[in-house]
Order: structure tokens, then sequence, then C-alpha cells
């Protein structure tokens, strides 16, 4: 719901001789409140009495409540239409016969708990994680359904600690084509609309996990694995998104962690502007071919925002600020990020030559300890002593790379813990003098339920215990 919407309907509330003194006030205060401060702007959607039978195959269009603990069969594609809302209770498994989708027009709402979260994927898949698995016959890449489509008519999309496997496959010729021929696991794509994303999951992706053309997100504790074939980032944000993307793992990913850009945004729009903080990237890059793609966050083609506070570990390059199409370097600024790398050649892109990433003395390892003197932006440098120094410290992860293992062989979280262990040179080192952009309410149900602060440690595991939960 957008402000003026939002004022709107405060305003009939009000006495008619108040609302003037409302609406001054309001003005005043709008460009510096955060969601917590604007809860009570937020109208709930009301919850659907209705639930829905598990007795057969679900089609066509649907709403009402899937009921808690239950499994529900999805045999062709279903819609959510314009005024209908979907809510998903905890415990809740939806599984898919084939490459069908749910196509959002309204409303769709997961609410999956960390004790009994959802799942929504194909039965009888077995995940092929070891080292070394051939991804030509791995079916996380085989997009076995089509994803979450939601319509630009779509103005929320609420999913809270829940799995979603095996999707983004080609959208086929029924109702969700209608909505969209791109398919990918989660398609958000109205840019006055609000997305929450938190506490869960995404396995497996042909292309993007998730795409955004606009809308203000909240994404955080979430964890990213496998995703992509040959091409795809954990988030591909464009067209005037904007919001934060806080606390994620990305591991295994074909190109980057998250992506930012702001092509295809309509007239009128603000530009794509997101706060990337505090996310641990893992292992990616390495399932795609181009020189100078992939790797851990990029920013490009008028996208700004921020960067502060990530882990990035063996990723096949760092930080990256696209100078063709110029990122929004004007609205755009990043520091206190910690890079490690395992082999030579991704040492000698912490900084990728080409580019226009800064180097700034607050990330680790201090850039003037390994930069040549007279270094500038987008130079080649060579930093061989840079090869597993810098130990992060994992409580049990990938660091160093595991013996007989390549790059591209670690694509899961699987029995790794990656919290830090006392003494870890990721703590303390964080940046915690800026906000979130916390644009999305504030509801256990309808919002975000945590909108969490810049932490002072490194990645996304904090040592108070704050910060993603998955392990």
């Amino acid at each position: 719901m957008d402000s003026d919407t939002n004022y709107k309907y405060l305003a009939m509330k009000l006495n008619r001789s108040f609302l003037i003194i409302y609406l001054l006030a309001a003005w005043s205060l709008a460009g510096c409140q955060k969601s917590a401060d604007r809860k009570d702007l937020f109208t709930p959607v009301t919850a659907p009495a209705s639930p829905v039978s598990d007795a057969a195959p679900l089609k066509g269009t649907i709403k009402g409540t899937m009921l808690a603990g239950k499994t529900y069969t999805i045999g062709d594609d279903v819609i959510i239409d314009v005024k209908d809302t979907l809510i998903i209770q905890e415990g809740v498994t939806i599984n898919f016969t084939g490459r069908y989708g749910i196509g959002v027009k309204g409303t769709l709402i997961s609410l999956g708990t960390k004790a009994k979260p959802n799942y929504i994927t194909y039965p009888g898949m077995v995940k092929t994680d070891q080292p070394g698995a051939d991804p030509t016959k791995d079916p996380a890449f085989a997009g076995k359904w089509s994803g979450i489509i939601c319509a630009p008519s779509c103005k929320l999309l609420v999913i809270k600690w829940t799995h979603i496997e095996f999707a983004g496959g080609a959208v086929g010729n029924g109702a969700v084509s209608a909505i969209s021929t791109k398919s990918y696991p989660i398609y958000f794509q109205n840019p006055a609309g609000v997305f929450v994303f938190e506490d869960s999951w995404v396995y497996g992706s042909i292309d993007d996990p998730i795409r955004t053309l606009g809308g203000k997100i909240a994404m955080f504790r979430n964890t990213f694995e496998k995703c992509g074939y040959t091409g795809g980032e954990a988030l591909n944000a464009k067209a005037g998104t904007i919001g934060d993307f806080a606390y994620n793992v990305c591991i295994g990913i074909a190109t980057n962690g998250p992506k930012f850009s702001n092509a295809g945004a309509a007239t009128g729009v603000p530009p794509t502007n997101v706060r990337v903080y505090n996310n641990t990237i893992i292992n990616c890059g390495f399932r795609r071919s181009e020189a100078g793609r992939g790797g851990s966050i990029n920013f490009e083609e008028g996208a700004g925002g921020m960067a502060y506070n990530n882990l990035m570990i063996n990723c096949k390059y760092g930080l990256r600020v696209v100078k063709a199409p110029i990122a929004d370097i004007a609205n755009l600024s990043y520091g206190n990020n910690y890079s490690y790398a395992d082999d030579a050649d991704l040492v000698n892109q912490f900084y990728p030559p080409g580019y226009l990433s800064q180097a700034p003395v607050t990330d680790i390892p201090k850039p003037s300890t390994f930069l040549p003197a007279g270094w500038k932006v987008g130079d080649v440098y060579n930093a061989p002593a840079l090869v597993k120094a810098n130990d992060p410290m994992l409580v049990n992860g990938p660091v160093p790379l595991p013996a007989g293992y390549n790059l591209k062989d670690v694509v899961v979280v699987g029995s790794y813990n990656l919290r830090l262990k006392p003494g870890s040179p990721c703590i303390g080192k964080g940046n915690t003098t800026f906000s979130p952009e916390a644009l999305v309410p504030l509801d256990p149900k309808y919002g975000a339920t945590e909108i969490t602060p810049p932490g002072k440690d490194m990645g996304a595991y904090q040592s108070n215990g704050n910060g993603n939960q998955h392990n």
C-alpha cells in the first residue's frame, strides 16, 4: 500500500476538523519514519475463513486457507484472483505433479514457522549434492514446476519459513501463462507492491530463484542453495526495486548472490536501490562461463544502494560496480566487507579489474596491505600472499576448500555450520552506523516479522545469536 493510500485510509477515521493538522504532521514526518513507526498505516488482509480442501488435486482459481499440517497436491495451474487471498498455515506441504505454477493476481501469504516450516516442492526427487555431481543430471536444475508467478496486480506477497524446491520450469499453456511467459521460483512485478521473504529456503532453479520488477522488498535471513544452471542470481532485482537484502546465505549460485539493475523501470518509479548487508556468500559464480560475470554482489544499470558487512568466501569475483551500463554510483556506498579465497585467480578479483569497485579502507583484508602503490580503481593487480590468508574462522565450513573439491563443488549448506568461532576476525568489524530501508510494514502475518538492523559482526550469523537462524 503506498503512502497516499495510507493517508486516505487514516483520514477517513479522523475528525474533519483535525484533517489539515494531521496531513501537515504526516508530511513532515514521512521522510524519517520507518515501518516500525508506521505499523498503524497498514491495513491487514482479512484472513479468509474458508478452508481449502485437500481431497483432490487443485486446479483453477483458489482462495481461502490451507490448514496447518495438511498436504495439498497441485494438478494444474492455480490462480489467486485479484480480490482473493490464499493463506498457508504452518506445516503445510504443497506437492506439484507437473510444470504448473501458482499465479498470484491477489495476495499470497505463507506462514511457516521455525518449528513447522512449509514446503512447496515436487515429491520424489533425490538431491544430488555430493561433490562432482553431474549438473546435467541434477534435479535441482530441472525445473519440475514453474513457480510463484505474481501479476502486476499482486499488492502483497509474504513468505515466511518456507522451503521452495525444484522450481523455475518453463510456463506451460495454462492459466499462469496469461500472467507471464517467464518463470522463476518467485517472480514479483508490482512496483507499488510489497514483497516479504524471510527465514526461508530456495533450493535449485534453472535461472534466478527470485526476480523482481520493482516493489518494496524485505528479504531477511534466507538461504539460497544451488540456484541457476548456467546463469542466475540469488536475487535479480530490476525496474525500481527498493528495500533490504540482509542476513542471507547464498551458496553455489551460478552467477552472483544478489544483482541490482534499474533496467525496465517505468517512468515515475523510484530507481532500484537496495541495502545489502550482513550476508554470507560462498562459492558463487562457477557455473557462469562468461568472462567478467558472476561472483558475489553486483550493481549495474542505474542501480544504487549500500553493501556493508558481507562475508564473501571463494567467490569468482568480489563486489562488482559496473560501468557499462553504469550503476548509480552517486547513490551507492559500501565498505566493511570481508573477502577470503583459496585460489590465486580469485584473490586478484577481490576488486575486479575493469570495474568501478572502490577499495574501502574498512574492508578485510585491508587494501593497503596488498594493492600496489599507485593502484587505481579498475587496475589489474597480483596478490598471491592472500591465498588462504585471513581465515574467517567458521565453526564448520568449506574454508579452506576441502581436499579433493573443486570451487564449483560447494553448492549447499549440508552439514556445515556457518556461524563464527570465538576469536573470528569477522567479529566486531561490521558497520552499524546506517539503518535498513525498512519500507514494508511490520506485522507477524501480513508484513515483516523483524527488520534486523546491521550487525556488528560480518556475515549472516552474529555472535550474539541474531541474524540467520538456519543452523
